[in-house]
């Protein structure tokens, strides 16, 4: 008898906001491009924002990608949460979009949800789930809900809140180097430094295949935190707003093809990747 092939995860991609939505789309683009290797069925939940014309404006961008179909769920409420029609819509999917806005607006109103649900046994079968600013912060288990900018981490300086839940290996910051954001991701990993941080510019994503592996795709770059060998933290015993010290954490800043592979926490440049592929070895200046 044949044994039925265990389903491949979806990708997950947390994007840093202000992706590029004219010209070169290249975030958008890759994304349209494996929702088409299915059916090529997009659905774009808009909730976390207060733009009535944000899913749209989506739906449009990826119909002129090529997407053979790109469906807006309107959900405003949690009882929309449960309507057959937006389930069926996810069921159907090879893709979800979820935008920008308020990352609480998508924790308050999708959190415990056969939505949410939905989304995660999706993600589980195949299917790939996308969310840029907001809708990155969101994807992880541990969302960071608010907290204060800078370059230092203090202590009680970040409030974080359960997010979707598609992966608890990271904890996901946006607008990163745009909006000096290094001081709380550092703040949300000194709570406890299971978790890997990234912190994506804008215009920025994480690729992260069903191999775990992390591929950095658009025009910013990816910061990385590895706090697996942390030997100190002293969050425990600071006040409020004092810094925190941390010691031997380990950071990486990965370019356009960069990746990082969340099980080995391994980093390899862009260039190296391109000497595997092409066999050469001559070195580069």
């Amino acid at each position: 008898m044949g044994t039925t092939a265990e389903p491949v995860r979806g990708y997950i991609i947390p994007v840093g906001g202000a992706e590029e939505k004219i010209g070169d789309v290249a975030i958008l683009r890759r994304f349209a491009a494996l929702c088409d290797s299915g059916a090529g069925r997009v659905a774009i939940i808009p909730t976390a924002s207060a733009l009535e014309d944000t899913g749209a404006r989506y739906a449009e961008i990826f119909t002129g990608l090529g997407t053979r179909e790109a469906i807006v769920l309107p959900i405003e409420s949690r009882s929309d949460c449960a309507r057959p029609e937006v389930l069926d819509t996810l069921d159907r999917a090879d893709g979800v979009f979820l935008t920008g806005g308020n990352q609480l607006r998508l924790s308050t109103m999708l959190g415990g949800t056969e939505v949410a649900k939905t989304l995660r046994r999706r993600n589980r079968e195949g299917m790939h789930v996308a969310g840029t600013s907001a809708g990155a912060a969101f994807l992880c288990e541990h969302m960071i809900a608010f907290g204060k900018e800078g370059a230092s981490p203090r202590a009680r300086a970040v409030t974080l809140a359960p997010g979707l839940g598609l992966t608890n290996r990271i904890i996901i910051d946006q607008h990163f180097r745009q909006r000096d954001r290094l001081g709380r991701l550092l703040t949300a990993l000194a709570y406890n430094p299971f978790a890997i941080g990234i912190g994506l510019d804008e215009n920025t994503a994480a690729f992260i295949g069903p191999d775990e592996t992390l591929e950095v795709v658009g025009g910013g770059a990816i910061t990385v935190v590895d706090p697996s060998d942390l030997q100190f933290s002293s969050m425990a015993r600071v006040r409020k707003n004092d810094p925190v010290c941390l010691i031997n954490l380990k950071l990486h800043l990965l370019d356009r093809g960069s990746t990082f592979h969340l099980h080995t926490r391994v980093a390899a440049a862009a260039l190296v990747i391109a000497e595997r592929v092409s066999g050469s070895h001559h070195a580069y200046p």
